[in-house]
């Protein structure tokens, strides 16, 4: 980050400062579930109000068809939640660029806050359309990048408009950055890494570049069946990919030639169906039912998984265990989270999506040491790619 300069450089007051943030959280009956990305971005905009700051919050929410309001994914509930955190009215606007938008900017005095609507709304947004990134620059006279979780996206608001302004990296950016940088370059050791997840398709570019970088690497998820079939066991009618099958037994001879250990389940929890009542059998993987599907790791391979955990000094976790949203397969991703929390002298990395999902639905957020907010940046930036996002503050 010594190429981007962030808000401690930056004297916001009396500027309008525009605050891209991703507050791209689940909403149910007009009210937020679940605030882990809102509270993120609070460190940042408290400093800017503090220091008298106009601040104009945008995000984006979902994946509207870019034609104009739909109110599944407005950001209001939002921005109520936000003015119950911060201790303070949010303003917010009916609107990104237009009228109401411009009105309710201009009329901000030092240390208030306005969250703008859903960015997506408009087509522009994802297109990075020049005149979209214009008319957002016009509302402030600085621009500040906090929306991590957005920073593998070359949008307006988060490539486009860092062109036009004074551009600013905000605290959860600077960090999130410098912790996944920092445990890729200089993890204290051993470094365990854990991959979970649907599909090696999905990961194979993580679970590479993660290869050359720790000791031992540890599969679950759906993806591990994949990696059972290159290792000659049948796994019933479990989530497979049959087209990466020799893929996958390319990344264990890898595993092997660059000394990293890579731990696979010995024992699964196989149901009759994809459901939450199904029957269930715990079985070693190497007699999977033929009319059965893996849908969590055993307690084997909890233990094994747990084991190796508590012998590291640098934790990253990306992807569940199994099936944790059905309690009947929730326990393989509750141990190795349990083993994770337990683990008081490692750096522990929680590295977005659905793991962030699983820490908190076990209440285990506060024992780990960062929580990324950043599913798809994560992972993109853990691979080895630039974030476009990032690359344009510089």
């Amino acid at each position: 980050m010594a190429d981007i300069k962030t808000i401690d450089e930056l004297n916001p007051a009396g500027k309008r400062v525009l605050v891209r943030v991703d507050f791209n959280v689940p909403i149910k009956d007009g009210s937020v579930t679940d605030d882990t990305r809102i509270r993120a971005a609070l460190p940042t905009i408290r400093s800017l109000v503090e220091r008298g700051a106009r601040v104009i919050l945008a995000s984006h929410r979902g994946r509207p068809d870019g034609t104009g309001f739909q109110e599944e994914f407005t950001l209001r509930p939002a921005a109520l939640r936000l003015a119950e955190l911060l201790g303070q009215p949010v303003a917010f606007s009916s609107d990104t660029v237009g009228e109401d938008a411009r009105a309710k900017a201009e009329a901000l005095d030092d240390g208030q806050v306005l969250l703008l609507e859903n960015l997506r709304f408009d087509k522009r947004e994802k297109k990075n359309d020049p005149a979209f990134a214009s008319e957002l620059a016009s509302l402030a006279d600085a621009y500040v990048n906090d929306a991590f979780g957005a920073a593998h996206r070359a949008h307006a608001s988060t490539a486009g408009i860092a062109q036009l302004l004074p551009a600013y990296a905000g605290y959860l950016m600077e960090r999130e950055v410098a912790t996944l940088t920092g445990m890729l370059e200089d993890p204290k050791r051993p470094f365990v890494a854990i991959l979970g997840g649907s599909k090696v398709s999905d990961k194979i570019k993580v679970i590479d570049a993660l290869m050359d970088k720790c000791d031992t690497l540890i599969i679950g998820g759906g993806m591990c069946f994949t990696f059972l079939l290159a290792q000659g066991k049948s796994v019933g009618t479990s989530l497979k990919e049959d087209d990466w099958v020799e893929r996958a037994g390319a990344m264990m001879d890898k595993a092997a030639a660059c000394g990293c250990k890579l731990l696979l389940p010995v024992d699964v929890v196989a149901a009759d169906a994809f459901s939450n009542d199904a029957r269930t059998e715990t079985v070693s993987v190497d007699v999977i039912p033929d009319d059965m599907m893996g849908l969590d790791i055993g307690p084997e391979t909890a233990k094994l998984y747990g084991d190796a955990v508590a012998g590291a000094a640098t934790v990253f976790w990306n992807g569940p265990m199994g099936v944790f949203e059905m309690p009947a397969f929730e326990a393989g991703t509750k141990a190795v989270a349990q083993a994770v929390a337990d683990n008081k002298r490692a750096d522990t990395i929680i590295g977005g999506g659905d793991s962030v999902a699983a820490v908190n639905q076990f209440g285990l957020a506060d024992e780990m040491t960062f929580i990324s907010t950043g599913g798809g940046a994560s992972m993109e930036l853990v691979q080895g790619e630039a974030l476009p996002g990032v690359e344009a503050l510089k």
